[in-house]
C-alpha cells in the first residue's frame, strides 16, 4: 500500500474512503438528539486533521492536534460535509522516512504510526489490513460504527456524572482522556474515581472495557 504504481489514483481512492467514512459518521449522527450530536468528538473538534499513513498496512487516524502546513511533495486536502470538516493528509517513506522502518511484518503498530508522526492524542485510529479493500461498504460500516461508539460513551459519562456528582470532574478527565486517545490516563482516572475497582481481568487500553467494569461498579454499590 506504501508504494502503490499510481501515486494519485491510490490518493483519489483513499480520499473516497474516507468521505464515505465521515458521510456515515454524519448520518448515524443526524439520527441523534440535537444535543447529543453535539458531543461527538469529531462535530466537537475545530479543526480535524486525518491522516493516512501507508505502511505495510493502512492506518487512518484522525486527530485534533496541528499539523505542520505541507511541504515538498507532501498533500493536504480541505474537505467537509455539512457541519463535519476535516483536512486529509498523506503519509508514506517519501514524506516521512521513518515511516520505511515501521516493522508491521507480525502485527500493526498503531502507536508506532502515531509516534512516527508526532501525534499524541488522537480520536479514531482505524487499521486497514492488506486485501481488505477500500470499499464504500466498509468504510460505512466503520464511520457507522464509530459514531454509535462515541455516542455510546458520552451516555455512559453523563450518567457516571450524575451518579458520581462529587466527582464530576474526575468523571469529565476520564471522559477528556479517553476522547483524547489516552487509555493509560483513562485507566487511571477509573481507578481514582473508584478506590478499590478491579481492573484485574479487563484490558486497560480499552476504553469501552474500563468505562464500562467502572458503570458496573458504581450501579452495583447503589443497588
Amino acid at each position: 500500500m506504501s508504494s502503490p504504481n499510481d501515486p494519485q489514483a491510490m490518493r483519489d481512492a483513499l480520499a473516497a474512503y474516507v468521505r464515505s467514512l465521515m458521510q456515515a459518521y454524519a448520518d448515524a449522527a443526524a439520527l441523534l438528539p440535537p444535543a447529543d450530536r453535539t458531543r461527538l468528538p469529531l462535530l466537537a473538534t475545530p479543526q480535524l486533521t486525518i491522516a493516512v499513513v501507508g505502511t505495510r498496512h493502512l492506518h487512518v487516524l484522525g486527530t485534533a492536534e496541528t499539523l505542520p502546513a505541507p511541504a515538498g511533495p507532501e498533500i493536504a486536502l480541505d474537505e467537509a460535509i455539512d457541519a463535519l470538516g476535516w483536512q486529509l493528509r498523506f503519509y508514506d517513506p517519501v514524506i516521512i522516512p521513518g515511516i520505511g522502518l515501521i516493522d508491521e511484518t507480525v502485527e500493526p503498530q498503531p502507536a508506532l504510526v502515531r509516534s512516527t508522526l508526532g501525534v499524541r492524542t488522537h480520536l479514531f485510529h482505524l487499521v486497514i489490513s492488506p486485501g481488505s479493500g477500500l470499499t464504500g461498504h466498509h468504510a460505512q460500516h466503520a464511520g457507522t460504527g464509530l459514531a454509535h461508539a462515541h455516542a455510546t460513551a458520552a451516555r455512559d459519562f453523563e450518567t457516571l456524572a450524575a451518579l458520581l456528582p462529587a466527582q464530576a470532574a474526575l468523571v469529565q478527565e476520564m471522559q477528556g482522556a479517553a476522547v483524547a486517545g489516552l487509555p493509560q490516563a483513562h485507566a487511571l482516572l477509573a481507578a481514582r474515581i473508584r478506590p478499590g475497582l478491579s481492573l484485574d481481568d479487563v484490558d486497560p487500553a480499552s476504553f469501552d472495557a474500563v468505562r464500562g467494569r467502572l458503570l458496573a461498579d458504581v450501579r452495583g454499590a447503589r443497588a
